[in-house]
């Protein structure tokens, strides 16, 4: 069943009427489920996170895309992640002064500095990986190997064709 009834889902799965609607009822349905996947995966982790290390969203943010590209910049990783540069800003400052990462001039533009993770940084990555596979492994269960990687084929294409779209909201009739 695809497409259920929301009333039905949501009484049958102890959702909230409005979110089971949001889910199946809602001309917009590719945007919320992707949200709303993604907040199943981001509250527990980002929770286990600041519990276990005292870290905000921002700041491991910073680590861990430091763990995937050492050397990043700080606009590198705004731009990355979507958080303004203002907040990965304080984030960097924040895992200066708990000795993190630490911050180099760039070679190539002496404006920039490169990011770098310190030992204890790349100890707290390292560590928190094992939950955040957990987790994807938990989201992506109720999927055979097939699905998932038809599931993986379908998203890398839509993330291929994303920066092909605009960057604003144009106006227009509604077409669904």
């Amino acid at each position: 069943m695809l497409w259920p009834d929301a009333a039905a889902f949501a009484a049958g799965h102890g959702l909230d009427p409005l979110v089971a609607t949001k889910l199946w009822e809602n001309p917009c349905w590719f945007s919320f489920r992707l949200n709303y996947l993604a907040l199943h995966f981001n509250g527990p982790v980002y929770g286990y996170i600041q519990e276990r290390h005292g870290l905000m969203r921002p700041e491991y943010v910073v680590l861990y895309s430091l763990s995937l590209k050492d050397g990043s910049t700080a606009k590198a990783i705004s731009e990355s992640s979507g958080f303004p540069k203002t907040t990965i800003s304080r984030a960097v400052q924040s895992l200066i002064e708990r000795r993190l990462i630490e911050r180099t001039p760039d070679s190539g533009d002496r404006r920039s500095f490169r990011l770098e993770l310190t030992a204890e940084g790349r100890r707290i990555t390292d560590e928190t990986l094992t939950p955040m596979l957990e987790r994807e492994r938990l989201m992506l269960a109720p999927l055979s190997p097939a699905e998932r990687f038809m599931l993986a084929e379908l998203l890398a294409k839509l993330v291929v064709a994303a920066p092909t779209w605009p960057d604003a909201v144009l106006p227009g009739p509604a077409t669904v």
